[in-house]
């Protein structure tokens, strides 16, 4: 069961303590009570993106609607609560992950992540999950949403000629597990990228969802693409 409420403010930087940006090192980048930020626009300069190795195998478990076994839908509150219509769930019992993804997408590989799925046309429309090990249990161990935002997003998804913004951040609570969902936008000198990310932390592993698309078609499928963002469910191993 999910419980929401939400709240909104003013952004202040801040800067994080040692011994949280050691949290971020670059081998460590990648829902319930739900705080939800409105936040201002966040606008700064990108540092370098690291570009870490899959430290799992993909064992992919594609599920379209109506197809999967009782016994599946009994290891995810995602599944119990039904696939959307035009939508199919990928289901990683292994790997300890489940979302859903578009009907229409297809396959793809996508270096050092676990699972991606594209669509037929758009390169940059798309979604990947990649995890890492970390010591952490929960996502709170990284620090609030606030401040674990704006960091991930400046200091590992963003290269350095993108410039980011964060537009919307929220925190949920499902079956006891927290995640961390947000919306930010990457803009390049010749393209950019609008995008929302799930991070989460559980079975020793730290996982991060990217959905995203070219910035002309976010408003025409943002809505899409937040069904994929917010349908991300860590599974117990």
């Amino acid at each position: 069961m999910a419980i929401l409420s939400s709240l909104s403010f003013s952004w202040v930087s801040t800067t994080l303590p040692d011994n949280k940006l050691n949290l971020f090192n670059h081998n460590e980048v990648p829902k319930a009570t739900s705080a939800h930020f409105s936040c201002k626009t966040i606008t700064c300069s990108g540092e370098t993106a690291s570009n870490e190795e899959s430290y799992y195998k993909r064992r992919p478990l594609l599920l379209g609607v109506g197809a999967a076994t009782t016994s599946l839908l009994h290891t995810s509150s995602l599944l119990a609560e039904g696939i959307p219509e035009k939508f199919r769930a990928y289901v990683d019992k292994a790997d300890g992950y489940s979302y859903y993804y578009p009907s229409d997408w297809r396959d793809f590989d996508f270096r050092a992540h676990d699972s991606a799925f594209k669509d037929r046309y758009m390169q940059l429309h798309n979604v990947r999950v990649r995890f890492i090990p970390t010591e952490k249990s929960d996502i709170h161990d990284l620090g609030p949403l606030e401040e674990v935002v704006p960091f991930v997003v400046r200091h590992k998804f963003a290269a350095p000629n993108q410039v980011e913004n964060i537009f919307d951040m929220k925190e949920r609570t499902i079956d006891g597990k927290n995640y961390y969902t947000f919306e930010y936008g990457l803009t390049s000198p010749n393209f950019a990228t609008t995008s929302f990310a799930t991070i989460a932390i559980g079975n020793g592993r730290y996982y991060t969802l990217i959905v995203g698309a070219n910035e002309r078609r976010w408003k025409r499928y943002r809505n899409q693409l937040k069904v994929v963002a917010d349908s991300f469910r860590m599974l117990d191993i």
